[in-house]
């Protein structure tokens, strides 16, 4: 597959698979202005690399040695904001979208597929803002939280605006005290709140409830109140 010559984007690729990554090497260069600069087998060196040279796109397996993908990203999100990720994972949870997404990485694409939507991801990931996922991913959520959407519908409905606010900043991540702050409300309201929740939503132990926002926060997103 070749386009037209231009701008060449300098892309590193961290897998500690050499066999896969040689291979995803010979894909990414069938492209006249791909050009793979750098190769690690760890995120220790991928880090350092980006960090003393000027890349492009930078493609991280999520599971490596040293540092893993998160790590890697966590890092780059403070010393190179501008750096366009792609993320090369096995997992399609929703809360490991969540992460990445939270993260700012622009590419989440799925291993098993990677031959085959790596250039697609490059292409759109590199040429703006837009976000690329692995179609099967999106796919799998989508059957997923259509499921999800079905279970919990009426549990959601009987939730009150309150309780509805208190949800969503949980699944942004707000301790107790910052939602009391947030909303003007004392902690032992905030308390009460998701004592509320969690018996209308049938959830029991002491961190289900952020579980749970975890898991479904694309549902959360979506409350109106």
């Amino acid at each position: 597959m070749l386009e037209p010559e231009g701008k060449i984007i300098k892309i590193l690729i961290a897998d500690d698979h050499p066999i896969f990554r040689n291979g995803l090497k010979s894909v990414i260069e069938s492209v006249a202005n791909y050009s793979v600069v750098h190769e690690s087998d760890n995120g220790e060196d991928a880090f350092k690399y980006i960090c003393e040279n000027e890349i492009d796109l930078a493609i991280l397996d999520v599971e490596m040695p040293i540092m893993d993908g998160f790590e890697v990203a966590k890092q780059l999100h403070v010393e190179k904001k501008s750096l366009k990720i792609i993320f090369l994972t096995m997992f399609k949870e929703e809360r490991f979208v969540n992460k990445v997404l939270d993260l700012g990485v622009k590419g989440y694409v799925l291993k098993e597929n990677a031959v085959i939507d790596i250039l697609n991801a490059i292409k759109i990931v590199s040429t703006g803002n837009k976000l690329y996922i692995s179609p099967i991913i999106e796919h799998y959520l989508e059957a997923r939280n259509t499921k999800a959407e079905y279970n919990y519908k009426e549990s959601f409905e009987s939730l009150t605006n309150s309780e509805k606010k208190i949800l969503k900043l949980i699944s942004e991540n707000k301790s107790s005290k910052e939602i009391s702050e947030l909303l003007f409300i004392s902690g032992k309201t905030v308390e009460n709140h998701r004592s509320n929740i969690c018996k209308k939503l049938e959830l029991t132990g002491s961190n289900a409830l952020f579980k749970f926002t975890v898991d479904n926060k694309f549902l959360i997103d979506k409350m109106h109140f």
